[in-house]
């Protein structure tokens, strides 16, 4: 059998799209959601040590924008189990030249899409529907005192939320905009 994956690039280095494909008949689907054999050259050599998952209630709630520092950067594999979200990636890499750029993709149950997010990102979504649903797939082990964020309103960013922004939580209502130099 062939791969269950279709890479596919983003406007942003590193920043993948991996199209999952599921196979169907008259009873259902079966889907691949990670293959460390088929994605080991996208992970650089690391492996998935961690899997969380979220649930949303109320469609326009964002989260994020959320990093780790090094040496806990992470690599993260994102994808919509249920709903739909509006996923977004924001390069952080100073070297980059597409620093403090960001793309978006949607998300859903039904797309069979999932956002692979490079070390060097932060990343935030927000749903569309209620009862979101979200799978993170991380290559490090969470790591509190590592933590960063980015204000999802930060208009250096300029991020197009297809909703206004809703049900922020307290810590990422908290991080600061960026400055002018940074």
């Amino acid at each position: 059998m062939g791969s269950r994956f279709v890479v596919q690039t983003t406007p942003l280095a590193g920043l993948l799209v991996l199209q999952r494909q599921p196979a169907g008949d008259s009873r259902g689907l079966f889907e691949r959601l990670y293959c460390q054999e088929e994605l080991a050259e996208h992970l650089a050599g690391r492996s998935i040590v961690q899997i969380n998952h979220s649930w949303s209630a109320s469609r326009g709630t964002v989260r994020g924008l959320h990093f780790q520092h090094p040496p806990y950067a992470e690599t993260k594999c994102v994808q919509c189990l249920h709903g739909e979200v509006f996923d977004v990636a924001v390069d952080l890499r100073r070297d980059s030249p597409t620093y403090l750029h960001w793309h978006a993709e949607l998300l859903s149950a039904t797309n069979h899409k999932t956002l692979l997010i490079p070390e060097g990102f932060a990343h935030g979504f927000q749903t569309l529907s209620d009862g979101c649903r979200m799978l993170y797939f991380h290559t490090q082990y969470y790591c509190p005192e590592a933590e960063g964020g980015m204000h999802v309103l930060d208009p250096r960013l300029a991020i197009r939320w297809p909703l206004p922004v809703t049900g922020l939580s307290a810590r990422d209502a908290g991080f600061a905009m960026l400055t002018a130099t940074a």
